[in-house]
């Protein structure tokens, strides 16, 4: 096996095993906070917030990649042993789905003990939505949406990235994923510096996403769920999102469900009529919510398979 594709499963073990405990320091928390940092400089430098924004956006994704290859490149000097754990970490902390498969049971082992105000409080952490008007139908398609738009930028962007270009590029898209996290907002603070962010990271979830109602379908086939809705839908909604990449996982997901997703939500107290995807075939219930995790798994491991398969016939072709 490829010595990348060999560390990428191993990263995907890792992070399955242990997800993202809060006291193992975080590639994505630092470049967060660096990012948060060089606001005010650039801001200082450029009184043009495109300008300033752009700036800071490209600082950090080059300076996450060329921190990413020194690391790298130390660790193979001292030893081939240390290189190759090096690269397991970096990629280990590109994947958030354990992380994400966290939030979303936690959300519904309080819905199943009749905690729905612990169940907001969950899901809270999980999204930038207001949750404490929600009720529990409100919650479990809350938390069955963050998952399905979640599995791009979470997982399968950051393996597509790692397959075709290695831990660094796993890493430097999360760097473009955090920008965006951090400033890519339509409020008066952020719409015209946090632009560059967020046109970045739409340009970086153009492929993956539109990759994703292909390895979703598959994922529904393992998983007993209806693949051809996945399939179908996934492209028949999408558009209807806001988001120019969003409505993709998030349509196929309804399409495997059977469930219709979106409507109206709260955000800071504002209302966002944010459409319907898929047709209500069945009712949303906390069982969807788990029904929901298993599918990201299962759209993981054949995004995976796909990945070594692409990567290995790459390889041969450059040879």
């Amino acid at each position: 096996m490829n010595e990348t594709v060999r560390n990428i499963w191993l990263a995907l073990a890792l992070d399955y095993a242990i997800g993202d405990p809060q006291w193992l320091p975080h590639p994505v928390r630092v470049i967060g906070n660096a990012a948060q940092l060089l606001e005010a400089p650039a801001r200082g430098v450029s009184k043009n917030e495109t300008l300033a924004g752009i700036m800071t956006a490209g600082t950090i994704i080059v300076g996450t990649g060329l921190t990413t290859w020194a690391v790298l490149r130390t660790g193979r000097k001292i030893s081939n042993s240390l290189g190759n754990l090096a690269s397991i970490w970096v990629l280990y902390s590109s994947f958030a789905l354990r992380d994400l498969a966290d939030h979303a049971r936690a959300v519904f082992s309080e819905l199943e003990k009749g905690n729905l105000v612990q169940a907001r409080f969950c899901f809270s952490r999980m999204v930038g939505r207001d949750t404490n008007s929600l009720d529990e139908a409100g919650v479990v398609r809350a938390a069955v949406e963050s998952v399905a738009e979640n599995s791009v930028d979470g997982v399968l962007a950051p393996l597509i990235f790692a397959f075709f270009f290695g831990p660094i590029g796993a890493m430097v898209y999360k760097a473009i994923n955090t920008l965006d996290s951090t400033f890519g907002y339509r409020n008066a603070k952020y719409l015209h510096f946090g632009w560059a962010s967020a046109r970045i990271d739409d340009l970086a979830n153009l492929i993956p996403a539109r990759i994703s109602p292909f390895l979703i379908a598959v994922g529904s086939l393992l998983t007993g769920n209806r693949f051809g809705k996945a399939l179908w839908i996934g492209f028949r909604d999408a558009r209807k999102h806001k988001s120019p990449n969003s409505g993709f996982p998030e349509a196929s997901f309804a399409g495997a469900l059977g469930v219709r997703l979106g409507g109206p939500l709260f955000r800071k107290g504002k209302l966002d009529e944010t459409p319907e995807l898929g047709d209500s075939t069945v009712t949303l219930k906390r069982r969807h919510i788990l029904t929901t995790i298993t599918l990201m798994f299962a759209t993981t491991l054949v995004a995976a398979l796909v990945g070594s398969w692409v990567r290995a016939r790459l390889e041969r072709g450059w040879k």
